[in-house]
């Protein structure tokens, strides 16, 4: 009667290095994928919000009033210009390596945060639309009255939020992510050279080429 035994049998440590291999590859290619995704959807977001309306009002004029609305690129441009350098920074992050790609990552981590801090303060700002109303009027010491705002700073405000975790997770990660154009690169070891075909000495050829150096091609 035979018995199985219950015991696993151990992993041999090249399977162990093996297996471990494959899943840091895989999990570089799922925060790579992240990371790209979050930047992406952020930087859109943050451009599209910057460019809505994020405050309304009235200004008094002549026994009347004008309605006057301020976008965010009035109140400020800091959100949309900072989407730009974190989508840049996230295209340097495949072109370096080492110091520079963990430079890189902390500038896109920090042109979210910057981002998303800009437009939550600019989420009850008035002074854009104070401006308008001081033109619209004549009247220096004119202010904007009925002062409303809209939920598109709040909405740059979460923009800003994916390109800081797109960055953090470049600083996290990113070692593990490929480099733009790595396959390509030589490592600087010596190319093997081919070696060369062995001479056929019945070819023709090679007959005529021992007859002209005086040799006996036969080898009589």
């Amino acid at each position: 009667m035979e018995y199985v035994s219950a015991v696993p049998v151990p992993q041999s440590r090249a399977d162990s290095a093996s297996t471990a291999a494959t899943g840091a590859r895989g999990g570089g290619r799922r925060t790579l994928a992240a990371a790209l995704l979050f930047a992406a959807v952020g930087a859109a977001v943050v451009l599209l919000a910057s460019g809505q309306t994020w405050a309304e009002g009235h200004a008094a004029v002549g026994g009347g009033s004008v309605p006057l609305r301020a976008t965010g690129q009035n109140v400020t441009g800091v959100p949309a210009a900072l989407a730009i350098v974190g989508l840049a920074a996230l295209v340097a992050v495949f072109a370096v390596r080492r110091a520079g790609r963990l430079l890189v990552s902390g500038l896109l981590a920090l042109s979210g945060a910057g981002a998303a801090l800009a437009a939550f303060l600019g989420a009850d700002d008035s002074s854009a639309l104070d401006e308008k109303a001081a033109r619209t009027s004549g009247d220096a010491a004119e202010t904007i009255s009925g002062l409303t705002h809209t939920a598109w700073p709040y909405v740059t405000f979460a923009g800003g939020l994916l390109l800081l975790v797109a960055g953090l997770l470049a600083l996290r990660f990113g070692a593990a992510w490929p480099a733009m154009g790595g396959r390509y690169e030589r490592d600087g070891s010596p190319r093997a050279r081919k070696p060369r075909p062995a001479k056929d000495p019945e070819r023709p050829e090679e007959l005529w080429k021992a007859l002209d150096r005086g040799e006996d091609p036969t080898g009589v």
